[in-house]
């Protein structure tokens, strides 16, 4: 009815890999709504749609919405706050 013991060898080395996992630091969480909003470039750089494009649409002219149409490149200043917020990028 008892289970079989494992031979040593697995044994000790089942022992070292949660001894090594006690130390990895934990994973880090992305935060969901930037993960919607940005993607990164071949070259790295961050990728976002235009401002002002997601509500009250009806009021804003004509020029304006065809403006902001695409994609645009994040500025490098900016950049900091996406990587924080998504540290897989």
């Amino acid at each position: 009815m008892g289970r079989a013991k494992p031979p040593a060898t697995a044994t000790a080395a089942m022992a070292r890999h949660t001894s090594r996992k006690e130390c990895d630091m934990p994973k880090l969480k992305t935060k969901s709504g930037a993960k919607k909003r940005f993607t990164r470039t071949a070259t790295g750089k961050i990728k976002m749609a235009a401002a002002h494009k997601r509500h009250r649409l009806i009021s804003k002219p004509q020029q304006m919405k065809r403006k902001a149409r695409g994609t645009r490149v994040m500025d490098k200043c900016d950049e900091g706050i996406v990587r924080k917020y998504m540290p897989y990028l």
